[in-house]
């Protein structure tokens, strides 16, 4: 467990995540008062490896649950291996032949097979799903709800119970509650509005886009290959990418794959042919990409042209007329 948001910095920088203060401060106080974190920002700004990072630091084995529309509790929790429990009556066939031995009637022989169907729903055919993975481990694990936001508000309400005591329902066995409190976290792109019931249960985190400063150290943590000039005229160009009216603007993973891109390449600058070829890097959508090029027609307001890199090569602008503040919410 972390003693200090020193230790959180150093441990999640150890797995080669960048971490602000309000990031260590609140992981630090998850671990001290055993609560979940809700972690709401954009798609791809870094949530999900927050978590992997947390639970590489801590060593912990991450468990990993994917939301999606329609996700119900015997995906998340568990289900029965009915498979397995017919092929255990064909090859017990004998067996239930002797159980039935005698049975003058129908209702006879289904009592009989009654005080016998606690063998089938037992533990033996009990497939654990995550959350039920996560309460009965028996080692330190994190649990990640990943993109809580596309699952119904039913299965949000289901969660309630799981992240409040820390124990899920299994009527066939009882309820099962965790011997050792598992840290949690939930992930949110903000496609839909969460419940309060849910919020109240956890430390709220809101990641948004890097400053050019903290962009710029996770891009030399993982690319390191990548020349530092280079580095931050890809940084900076992301940046005010990001200022664009785009459908989908450039993530943090997104500038990773650009600038392995870049290194792969074996790009010296970059020019305006380099940028216009790699773009679909950054951005997926056409129009996106065409927005983005008509911007760098021209040089930022006040620059008095274009940049020029080492070794005198003119480096693409943005041009600052074309663009709007972005509003958080966006």
């Amino acid at each position: 467990m972390f003693n200090s948001t020193d230790e959180v910095r150093e441990g999640l920088n150890g797995q080669q995540y960048v971490a602000s203060d309000e990031i260590n401060t609140v992981v630090l106080l998850a671990e001290k008062l055993q609560k979940p974190i809700l972690c709401e920002g954009p798609a791809g700004v870094g949530k999900t490896e927050l978590a992997k990072a947390w639970a590489g630091a801590t060593g912990r084995r991450l468990i990993r649950l994917q939301c999606y529309e329609g996700l119900d509790e015997t995906k998340a929790l568990y289900e029965w291996e009915y498979a397995k429990q017919m092929l255990y009556t064909q090859l017990l066939r004998d067996k239930l032949h002797d159980v039935l031995a005698g049975s003058q009637t129908l209702a006879q022989a289904a009592d009989r097979i009654a005080q016998e169907e606690d063998v089938f729903f037992s533990e033996r055919f009990l497939l654990p799903r995550p959350l039920l993975q996560a309460v009965t481990a028996g080692d330190p694990v994190l649990l990640l709800i990943d993109e809580i936001d596309r699952a119904d508000a039913e299965f949000e309400a289901f969660l309630l119970e799981v992240l409040s005591d820390f124990q899920v329902s299994v009527p066939e066995l009882g309820t099962k509650k965790a011997t050792s409190i598992p840290a949690v976290m939930l992930t949110s792109n903000n496609t839909r509005e969460l419940s309060e019931a849910l919020k109240r249960r956890c430390l709220y985190l809101f990641i948004d886009y890097p400053s050019v400063e903290a962009e710029l150290r996770i891009v030399k943590l993982r690319a390191p290959d990548l020349a530092p000039q280079l580095a931050r005229q890809a940084v900076e160009l992301v940046q005010r990418l990001r200022q664009l009216d785009l459908k989908k603007s450039p993530s943090v993973s997104e500038t990773i794959d650009w600038a392995r891109a870049l290194v792969a390449l074996n790009a010296a600058q970059l020019d305006r042919a380099t940028l216009e070829n790699t773009l679909t890097v950054l951005l997926k959508h056409e129009q996106d990409v065409q927005r983005a090029k008509r911007a760098i027609s021209a040089p930022s307001a006040g620059s008095g042209g274009t940049g020029t890199a080492a070794g005198g090569a003119e480096t693409p602008d943005i041009e600052y007329r074309n663009l709007r503040p972005r509003r958080r919410s966006e």
